[in-house]
């Protein structure tokens, strides 16, 4: 029996026509279904069009708040009447609120002012406003002071003995060479006991000043510990209050599946390396939907998610683009809601180099040039061995090297370098250490880019939410610096030529799409922009030393779009 479906909306367009999909949306790689498509279309009509609540999404220059985009999604269901409908949902919270018209609640809200949530927050923040008052204390800023000063007095005053005393060490080495040449033994044996009384001393009056000044530097320190010690004591009790309400938070998310089996997000996560959920686990549009279709006896036929509105700084995000689950936060969840449900094969278990074949573009006794097609491993993947590597240990197996000197991105084709020896790996691998390897890629961009030729300067780093999306992070990031040219502008396409400087995992990609970069996707590219029938990019020069004649090559294949 039904327990509340006021978020069951109906279609408008009239869906009739359209078939029901044999199998529901494997979450993490999918293309939207036809009734998706549609649900998504009305969701974004109503969002331009409503005035019951205001969020700025970044769309409108002139809206007041800080702009954040959101990911929504729609979840195709069926109803006890064979009715079709959709269901639609936000990740997180939306105009500072849990709760809006036409969207499903959360699975748990934090927002209630009774809540623990609200009350444990308001205590960490009492404590963060301590923290801040202590440590913007006149005394502890002087003590601050007063330590560092110590110390730098007292490094300039050691250096100073020490410098005294090399320059009067110089002038009793000279005192001795005088000396034997001018005293007799008996005078320079006087000499040299004199001498080494002094340099005693000075050593002696240095352990004293070092003495003294240890003992001081340790009083200053004291003095601050004082307050300090407080504030390391009040920041740990924060840290531990924040676990624990944390811990609190995450034990109200129960989750269902379509046979009403109830688990709690604690256990879901307990065997993933981390053994805990990633903070706003449970808070993601799919995980939302399912929950209130399995509360309302609502069968799951489809689902979507799309992003609206402006890109986060570190991620790519495009407007009204379709996108799947992150893994991170919702797979160990998802596992569980799907749980018993058919879904559609999931592509990471398809062996996508099947029936393709690598062309040998050079080849000598020391190396081997292969261009490889799209959607073909570099090396063998988790659950599928097919490879560049495989097939050249199969086609090679006397070689003595590792084979693989660098890699391509399974999505992109081109040239690759295969060494049959260690010696050819070695020197091969050393020139892309120096960066003397010159690589030209072809790309066809979504968009016009309207610069001819630029260098783009963004660190990446791995999103461990949503593997295997890259992150643009200043904080933590690696360097990545890409050189680009336009070749060419048409129907609305950029062709371009990339020259990367580093060689980050899906630096390229990341570079063309983000919007501190060309702020224009690579067609096809299935992360950062819009599927289609392959990833328009492809490796098709390479320069570099021959690892044994020395001699310059350069091998070019041209790309086939």
């Amino acid at each position: 029996m039904s327990l509340d479906q006021k978020c069951f909306t109906y279609f408008k367009e009239s869906v009739d026509s359209i078939a029901l999909p044999e199998r529901f949306t494997f979450p993490f790689y999918y293309s939207p279904h036809p009734l998706c498509e549609i649900a998504a279309k009305e969701l974004q009509e109503h969002l331009r069009t409503q005035s019951d609540w205001d969020h700025n999404f970044g769309l409108d220059s002139e809206q007041k708040g800080t702009a954040i985009g959101k990911m929504f999604g729609v979840l195709v269901v069926e109803n006890d009447s064979g009715e079709l409908g959709y269901l639609s949902a936000f990740s997180g919270k939306m105009a500072n609120g849990n709760h809006h018209a036409g969207f499903v609640p959360p699975v748990y809200d934090m927002l209630t002012d009774e809540g623990f949530f609200k009350q444990g927050t308001a205590k960490i923040d009492e404590l963060t406003n301590q923290i801040d008052i202590e440590e913007n204390d006149t005394d502890y800023l002087e003590r601050q002071e007063q330590l560092a000063v110590t110390k730098t007095t007292a490094s300039e005053e050691i250096e100073t003995e020490r410098e005294s005393m090399r320059q009067a060490k110089k002038v009793r080495k000279e005192k001795r060479i005088s000396g034997k040449e001018t005293l007799s033994d008996s005078d320079y044996s006087i000499l040299e006991k004199d001498l080494t009384r002094e340099s005693l001393h000075r050593k002696h009056v240095l352990r004293e000043l070092m003495i003294q000044w240890e003992k001081t530097i340790e009083e200053a320190l004291s003095a601050k510990n004082h307050f300090s010690n407080h504030i390391k004591d009040l920041k740990l009790k924060r840290k531990s209050m924040s676990a624990q309400l944390q811990a609190k938070i995450f034990d109200q998310y129960h989750f269902l599946n379509q046979n009403g089996e109830r688990r709690n997000v604690l256990d879901m996560f307990i065997h993933t390396p981390n053994k805990v959920p990633p903070s706003g686990a449970g808070e993601c549009a799919a995980p939302k939907l399912l929950q209130y279709a399995f509360m309302n006896s609502l069968r799951p036929v489809a689902m979507a998610e799309f992003w609206w509105g402006e890109s986060p700084k570190s991620e790519i995000r495009k407007h009204e683009h379709f996108y799947p689950a992150c893994r991170g936060k919702c797979e160990p969840i998802l596992a569980h809601m799907l749980d018993g449900i058919e879904l559609d094969p999931n592509p990471m278990l398809i062996n996508p180099a099947e029936g393709k074949e690598l062309e040998i573009v050079f080849e000598d006794d020391h190396l081997v040039v292969v261009n490889k097609p799209e959607e073909f491993l570099s090396v063998p993947g988790k659950t599928i061995s097919d490879s560049v590597y495989s097939r050249m240990k199969e086609r090679y197996p006397d070689a003595t090297g590792p084979l693989i000197v660098h890699r391509l991105d399974m999505s992109t084709s081109g040239l690759l370098l295969i060494a049959k020896t260690k010696e050819a790996n070695k020197a091969l691998q050393s020139q892309f250490i120096e960066r003397t390897v010159k690589k030209r890629y072809t790309a066809l961009l979504e968009g016009i880019v309207k610069t001819d030729t630029g260098m783009i300067d963004l660190p990446l780093r791995l999103d461990i939410d949503d593997r295997p999306r890259q992150l643009v992070c200043y904080d933590h990031g690696k360097p990545a610096k890409t050189k680009w040219k336009v070749v060419e502008r048409k129907e609305g396409k950029t062709r371009i030529h990339f020259y990367p400087i580093t060689g980050r995992t899906h630096q390229l990609r990341v570079h063309a799409a983000h919007q501190d970069g060309l702020n224009a996707p690579i067609i096809g590219d299935d992360l950062y922009g819009s599927k289609s029938s392959r990833l328009y990019l492809h490796a098709e020069s390479i320069s570099f030393q021959h690892p044994v004649t020395k001699k310059p090559m350069t091998i070019k294949c041209p790309a086939k779009f």
